[in-house]
């Protein structure tokens, strides 16, 4: 490795991975970017919002039951953070198709 670029295989690595999600979603590095923000602010919002909502009961912080209501809160508003900033980043096309092929998956008869 060079004193210059000691992190250039990691730097390789992750232009290979933007890459192959370029290629996978059919789409361009912007609109890349665009829906990797909408997930990171959306994911955001729902840890957020879950966080909130479970203030209202009265559980202890990080007990099981506290953890297996978080994950339901989590389960069931990640969609509808994420098809909400995806109306404000302009990838609601995306986020409708992406979710749609997720419940395809879990509803599969």
């Amino acid at each position: 490795q060079s004193a210059t670029r000691p992190h250039l295989p990691l730097l390789l690595l992750i232009q290979k991975m933007f890459y192959k999600l370029k290629q996978k979603w059919g789409v361009n590095g912007f609109n890349l970017t665009l829906i990797l923000i909408t997930f990171a602010i959306g994911g955001s919002i729902c840890g957020r919002l879950a966080r909130y909502l479970l203030g209202f009961f009265n559980i202890e912080a990080w007990s099981l039951s506290f953890i297996l209501l978080y994950v339901l809160l989590m389960t069931l508003l990640w969609p509808i953070s994420v098809i909400s900033v995806s109306i404000l980043t302009g990838q609601f096309r995306f986020f409708k198709n992406y979710l749609a092929k997720i419940f395809r998956r879990i509803f599969r008869k």
